[in-house]
């Protein structure tokens, strides 16, 4: 079962601290993923700002011409300290945490930036989504474009029309997230849909996960487990988060207890617990608990995240 552990904006739970670094709205915030030492933040005031934990004062403010919608530093780089930024322009840029500078833009998409992510298993491998309908896979070392557009038709010219060739959606893909190993990527998109591709040949696995009610016109920040025998993907459905099995498709159950609708869905494999916040100023955390005794996997099958169903 999945059971909600917490409320982070209860008694229990105490603000350590609030301060307003944004005259408007921040998008996306992220640890510094080697160390807590600093995070980094980005908002509609067209900057990206990088915070030091101790004075939670800005080391380093990035400036842009457009609106930021989304920023990513590899989790798993030691060569590289690029951060990928989407903004309302198509050119995504990528900006190096040493040099306090822009040093790179990748060009190919022809609308808005909505997401961006690095893989998880390749610490050069990029993926962007935009408001033209596209998803693009990138090596940042390679200056020729991007290693390919992702083709919900795979590459059929019987099923698709010369405008929707080498689309992943039918509307705009707000929505990006690697499964843990980095083998698979999941994108969401407008046209209420949710898609499975291979990373290393850009095939479309056509999984069915049904209706994907999508109507963000941001970035959509859903989750994938980690660690676990199965995979499940966590996204932001009105007040609540719609919970899925990612290589079959199928909705395993859907997560209540938000009083508003859900902006973002954050996965901890370590403590295998998720976390979800809401337009209704909270954060919840859920936990997975034990299937009862008599319903238990046989034996060969008793891991940790086999021995779970949601609530």
């Amino acid at each position: 079962f999945w059971k909600q552990k917490l409320c982070i904006n209860t008694p229990k739970c105490r603000l350590q601290l609030l301060f307003f670094a944004f005259p408007t709205f921040v998008e996306t915030v992220q640890w510094y993923p080697h160390d807590t030492g600093m995070f980094i933040s980005s908002s509609f005031d067209k900057t990206m700002k990088v915070w030091d934990t101790e004075t939670l004062k800005p080391a380093e403010i990035f400036q842009f011409v457009e609106n930021v919608y989304c920023h990513q530093m590899s989790p798993i780089a030691r060569k590289h300290s690029l951060i990928a930024v989407g903004t309302k322009n198509p050119k995504v840029q990528l900006c190096d945490l040493k040099s306090g500078s822009c040093i790179q833009v990748l060009q190919g998409h022809r609308g808005e930036v909505l997401s961006v992510k690095w893989s998880p298993r390749y610490e050069y491998i990029l993926a962007t989504a935009s408001t033209d309908s596209s998803v693009r896979l990138w090596d940042v070392r390679r200056a020729s474009g991007s290693l390919f557009t992702l083709d919900q038709f795979n590459g059929d010219p019987s099923k698709s029309s010369s405008e929707a060739a080498n689309t992943a959606h039918n509307g705009r893909v707000n929505g990006l997230c690697f499964t843990g190993d980095g083998l698979f990527l999941l994108t969401t998109g407008t046209d209420d849909r949710m898609r499975l591709w291979e990373t290393a040949t850009g095939k479309n696995t056509l999984v069915n996960y049904g209706k994907v009610v999508n109507e963000s016109r941001k970035g959509l920040k859903f989750a994938v487990s980690q660690g676990c025998s199965l995979e499940f993907a966590f996204v932001p459905c009105g007040s609540s988060v719609a919970v899925y099995a990612v290589h079959s498709g199928e909705l395993v159950t859907m997560l209540k207890g938000h009083y508003s609708n859900v902006d973002c869905c954050e996965f901890h494999p370590d403590y295998q617990e998720l976390y979800s916040g809401g337009k209704d100023s909270n954060i919840l955390a859920w936990i997975p608990t034990p299937r009862p005794p008599d319903i238990e996997e046989e034996q060969d099958s008793k891991k940790v995240c086999l021995s779970v169903i949601f609530l």
